[in-house]
């Protein structure tokens, strides 16, 4: 805690000694408390519910078609399906809009599955990985258990490694929550954080720049917070 402290205040002591002149790097304190009082008065905390509301739709969406993906990747037709959608995670985001423009009407639907396309391809990416690091003696001893194939890929794969798909959807959500800025620009009249550092970027206002960064920061380490305090709770016996 001490440390922490420490820390704290000499990131606060550096904010402070470089805003101060004509040529300061960042904002003043005050600066930043009045944009983010400026962002208050806008309605900021609609746009909060508009971003969140976006966030948790795609990755509810991308979550469950990964898993499908995956559990049934073990089966040889469709293993390089799945493999061949986690490569597809190195194509750059403008090459997806473009078809996804073709497809979906709707500038709130593109938005969804711009970020369900985008992060299904990491889902898939680190649910292979998890899935892959089963231990084969798990799958060894369902089957001196005569479990079948389809109760060992519940009993095993799907119920004995909910706690990593949280623990990837902690992660992976963070990937989520900084592209919302890039995708919300798709639809500038439904709002959301992403519009509101458009406009304060456009306007060169650092203070409210730096407050929705601070504020995009904090919620994005409660989301964090929520889903690690979560995985702790449903499963006491996980060290992952």
């Amino acid at each position: 805690m001490m440390i922490m402290l420490v820390w704290v205040a000499l990131v606060l002591g550096y904010w402070i000694f470089s805003s101060l002149g004509t040529k300061h790097l960042f904002p003043t304190p005050s600066q930043v408390w009045s944009g983010l009082k400026s962002l208050y008065a806008e309605g900021l905390v609609v746009h909060i519910a508009s971003s969140l509301g976006l966030c948790l739709q795609a990755a509810a969406i991308s979550l469950v078609i990964s898993l499908i993906v995956v559990y049934l990747s073990p089966l040889p037709a469709l293993k390089p399906v799945a493999v061949f959608l986690s490569r597809l995670r190195y194509l750059p985001l403008t090459g997806i809009t473009f078809y996804l423009s073709i497809l979906v009407s709707g500038a709130r639907n593109m938005q969804v599955w711009v970020l369900v396309v985008f992060m299904s391809l990491y889902f898939i990416t680190s649910l292979l990985a998890v899935l892959k690091d089963i231990p084969e003696e798990e799958i060894d001893h369902a089957r001196s258990l005569k479990c079948s194939r389809w109760e060992i890929l519940w009993e095993v794969v799907i119920k004995g490694r909910l706690d990593y798909v949280l623990d990837v959807l902690r992660q992976n959500l963070a990937i989520i929550w900084m592209m919302l800025v890039t995708v919300e620009s798709i639809l500038v009249a439904a709002g959301g954080l992403g519009v509101l550092i458009k406009n304060s970027d456009k306007f060169a206002n650092h203070g409210r720049i730096v407050a929705l960064q601070i504020i995009i920061l904090l919620i994005g380490l409660a989301l964090d917070w929520v889903l690690q305090t979560t995985r702790k709770g449903l499963f006491r016996y996980s060290t992952y």
